[in-house]
């Protein structure tokens, strides 16, 4: 049996079950703080709690399914892995890009899991790899209704989850293949666990935090451990037990992350290399330099051995410093109700005052308001690659801050009751009406402030639905006047101000996460919402697929512009670094992209989504040399791949991950992808490649794709230089290929 120690009752400071108790039966009943056993509010008014619930989970997944399958492969990296996972184990278990194991993703394989595994039931379409990460998109919104609301009410809840699941990026994540979904969806679950834990000093659920942390680390590695420190000092002080003992179980937990985070880490090291595929993303074969360099530390320094662009900017990284989230790059993925977090997050803690150690209350702010901060900060000063959709990771601390504080502070707003008479009535009534003015003031700041930071991101999009930068505006001014008069309002007035107050604050990313999902998304960095322009921050703007393709100035490279489907002119890459191919630069063999490669909806970087038609005599190249987009062969190269591809190993090889995935995905078979996702991996080496083609494992090598920039292997630039000075090329649908079961040219 567990011990806990015997504490003070917590309480929000001056208040208690009398100054805790809501104002009358109202939208926004909170339960009173510090009870054990948990509150459970549902139980009030469950004739209204529960068919909200099931509105928010039933809106959230239409949001996240309605035409899933208009964005054909997505990211089709991960697909293309899926589909690998789905017909070999060895695959499945590393996280290959093929289902011969040449290399693996460069990433941990967890989020892949589930759909590899989907695949295998469902078969190989959009749906079914897509499908898994809307359905972890509604199941976070219910975890976090369900965390929220245990300590502060099903109101709070309620209002949490509709913030995530109108947030823009969430609502492109979960409609999306990236690991991001799974990784949300598991460090929720993991403040769950501490909410768990914190009620009771227990061992088993804070131990549970730590193996959920772990299983974030095998979706996306060192970014699950952000919140690592802040679930850790939340529970130091205030779990309900003594100091040694709070040290015991955190030391436990961390057991718990090691063990769930370290069992694949050491099998994969364990392995001999010859037995198991190259780990994509490394320069030495090992999954502890990826983790600890380039997708590690070197996303905080910029020191990434073989990325793409500059370090500290670039296509593949935003304007660095404090108000990155609020740039014109990142702003309107996340940052809509960020202003209006923080501001609840203040005046929450300033209404806890002096509470005891364990109060709840303050303890939520802390654990959502300590996420939101460190991750945010994480994320604004990172000096290494970086996208927009990263701020996923913010949305459900955004989400909890809003609700959470605008239940408390609208339970404490000027005029609602005081508590009754005692022998301290004067000092308490004059405490509870200072509270009453700061939290009317702290409300009516926040829906102003709201208003105009809604006002100025739907400006970054002048042309897109003007008229709704009109109603938001107006309805701010209205919301904030109706909030400061509210306690003085009839009750039956209270659905009219907080109905205003909810345009004013979710018309915005409403408006955004709808125009995202009704858009198709496909490549390695989709970016929710309309096109916008430069502004705020001084960053560059996103280029979009509204750019026009003969066009436009490649961003982060002054003076450099974009060719046909955003691939940089000339023959170098990002800072003169040559594209893998002949010496001096220049695509692979028979490189560039062929006549009519289109652009497709949210498709940053040029090249047509996947699955869509191609007219069947033309092969579309992905944007950048393939590097963030999937080529899609025309049906006349597709014949020819397939053609007597099981007497091979590989149908073919081309630099790239990304070119690779177009051709897999797109013929079944699997291809070898050349120096992994940017072409930088020494994978195969040439002598190692040179064996391959002696032994007759690859049938073809495709020209066109990728490109090194900050150091890396120069293999598969050796490679292509190898196979165009000793094998006869031809030219199918625009794209040149070099037969190797021919033999050497001499």
């Amino acid at each position: 049996m567990e011990r806990t120690e015997t504490l003070p009752t917590p309480s929000v400071a001056g208040s208690g079950p009398a100054a805790d108790a809501p104002a009358g039966p109202g939208p926004f009943t909170e339960a009173p703080a510090g009870h054990r056993p948990p509150p459970r509010p549902t139980r009030d008014r469950p004739r209204l709690t529960r068919p909200a619930v099931a509105a928010l989970l039933l809106g959230t997944a239409l949001l996240y399914l309605w035409g899933l399958g208009a964005s054909g492969w997505a990211n089709a990296y991960y697909s293309a892995a899926a589909q690998a996972g789905s017909e070999s184990w060895t695959a499945f278990f590393y996280g290959s890009s093929d289902a011969a194991n040449s290399i693996t993703v460069d990433k941990t394989p967890a989020s892949l899991w589930l759909m590899a595994l989907s695949v295998r039931l469902f078969g190989l379409s959009s749906w079914s790899i897509l499908v898994p990460q809307a359905l972890l998109g509604v199941a976070t919104v219910g975890v976090l209704y369900a965390t929220v609301r245990r300590w502060h009410g099903p109101a709070a809840g309620l209002v949490a989850g509709t913030v995530l699941a109108l947030t823009p990026v969430a609502t492109l994540m979960f409609r999306f293949n990236n690991p991001d979904a799974l990784l949300v969806l598991l460090l929720t679950a993991a403040a769950y666990a501490t909410v768990r834990a914190l009620e009771t000093a227990s061992t088993r659920w804070i131990t549970l935090v730590g193996v959920l942390v772990g299983f974030g680390f095998l979706t996306k590695m060192l970014q699950a451990f952000l919140v690592v420190p802040v679930f850790a000092g939340v529970y130091l002080v205030a779990a309900p037990t003594g100091f040694w003992r709070r040290i015991r179980q955190l030391l436990l937990a961390g057991l718990g992350l090691v063990a769930a985070a370290g069992w694949w880490v050491a099998i994969v090291e364990l392995v001999p290399a010859e037995a198991r595929p190259y780990i994509g993303g490394s320069q030495t074969d090992s999954v502890l330099e990826l983790t600890l360099g380039y997708n590690g530390l070197g996303r905080l320094t910029g020191d990434e051995v073989g990325s793409v662009g500059p370090r500290g900017g670039g296509p593949f990284s935003a304007q660095t410093g404090l108000l990155r989230m609020f740039d014109t790059e990142v702003g309107g993925q996340i940052s809509w109700l960020l202003p209006a977090a923080l501001i609840l997050l203040v005046a929450g803690l300033v209404l806890a005052g002096r509470a005891a150690r364990t109060d709840r209350t303050r303890a939520g702010l802390l654990l959502w308001g300590g996420w939101l901060l460190v991750t945010g900060a994480v994320f604004s000063l990172m000096d290494g690659i970086f996208h927009a959709y990263y701020t996923v990771a913010l949305a459900p601390a955004v989400g909890a801050l809003v609700g959470i504080g605008v239940t408390l502070l609208w339970r404490h707003r000027a005029g609602a009751p005081v508590p009754p008479a005692s022998p301290t009535a004067t000092a308490t009534a004059t405490a509870s009406r200072w509270r009453g003015w700061c939290a009317t003031g702290a409300l009516a700041v926040a829906v102003a402030v709201t208003a105009w930071w809604s006002w100025t991101l739907l400006g970054r999009s002048p042309d897109w639905s003007p008229w709704l930068r009109t109603v938001v505006p107006v309805a701010g001014v209205a919301g904030t006047l109706l909030v400061l008069v509210a306690g003085r309002l009839p009750r039956r007035l209270t659905p009219l101000v907080l109905a205003v107050a909810t345009v004013t604050a979710l018309a915005g990313p409403a408006a955004y996460a709808a125009q995202t999902a009704a858009t198709p998304h496909a490549g390695s960095i989709p970016s929710a919402g309309p096109a916008v322009q430069v502004g705020f921050g001084g960053g560059p703007g996103r280029m979009r697929a509204d750019m026009p393709p003969g066009g436009g100035e490649f961003p982060g490279f002054p003076g450099r512009r974009t060719g046909q489907g955003g691939q940089p002119d000339g023959r170098s890459g990002p800072g003169g670094v040559p594209f893998p191919g002949f010496p001096g630069g220049g695509q692979a063999p028979g490189g560039g992209q062929a006549p009519g490669g289109g652009q497709a909806p949210g498709d940053a970087f040029g090249g047509a989504a996947p699955g869509a038609p191609t007219g069947g005599n033309v092969t579309r190249g992905g944007g950048m040399g393939g590097l963030l987009n999937a080529t899609e062969p025309s049906a006349g190269l597709r014949a020819l791949l397939e053609a007597d591809s099981d007497d091979y190993t590989w149908v073919a090889a081309t630099v790239g991950s990304n070119n690779a995935s177009g051709y897999q995905l797109a013929t079944g078979e699997p291809v070898m992808a050349i120096g992994g996702f940017n072409g930088s991996d020494p994978s195969p080496t040439l002598a190692e490649f040179q064996r391959y083609v002696a032994d007759g494992e690859i049938h073809w090598f495709l020209g066109g794709g990728g490109f090194r920039a900050n150091g890396g292997s120069n293999a598969s630039a050796e490679i292509a230089a190898w196979v165009a000075e000793n094998f006869a090329s031809q030219t199918v649908d625009g794209t040149t290929v070099y037969d190797l079961s021919s033999g050497r040219q001499g």
